[in-house]
């Protein structure tokens, strides 16, 4: 489903580009470098948005995720309350990614990129859930950035925290 997308090649851009960022010593050198990592931010949005949008179209059928901790063969037909719709949550990241891009709480450089990470990082996370599992999924975060999966969902936007842990709580 990424093959027409960047998605993974900007992601990387910008965690790098932050982390460089966050390493300058001089102001105006990281208002550069905040500056530049805009156009990533909105391609990324773009990106993210038109692959929700594609992924849309998906039958329900190949979109239902599990909300066991590890994969049962035939959980989403067996046990049809205990998933939830990938698409869905797709669409509530490519909100928050969005909605970290626009600004419209109006974050500091340095909040905006912690944000925009954690947003990803969930994104990431939900989409190595629908390919794995949860477990799995947990483990990659916390091998590749060294970060818990609770600590993600308190770190996005409010919003986005809201309608994930709604909808993968079932509700």
């Amino acid at each position: 489903h990424l093959a027409n997308y960047q998605i993974e090649k900007l992601m990387e851009a910008l965690t790098d580009g932050y982390l460089r960022a966050l390493g300058e010593s001089t102001d105006e050198r990281r208002s550069q470098i905040w500056s530049l990592l805009s156009t990533t931010e909105s391609q990324l949005s773009e990106q993210f948005s038109r692959f929700a949008a594609d992924f849309a179209k998906v039958d329900e059928a190949h979109a239902r995720v599990s909300r066991l901790s590890v994969p049962i063969p035939f959980a989403d037909k067996l046990l049809p309350a205990m998933t939830f719709d990938v698409r869905r949550a797709l669409a509530i990241h490519a909100r928050g990614i969005a909605h970290v891009v626009q600004n419209t709480s109006h974050l500091s450089p340095k909040d905006r990129a912690y944000m925009m990470t954690a947003e990803l990082f969930l994104m990431q996370h939900t989409c190595h859930w629908y390919c794995k599992s949860k477990t799995v999924a947990s483990a990659r975060m916390l091998a590749r950035h060294q970060t818990p999966h609770e600590q993600l969902v308190a770190s996005v936007s409010a919003e986005t925290r809201n309608a994930y842990l709604t909808l993968i709580n079932g509700g």
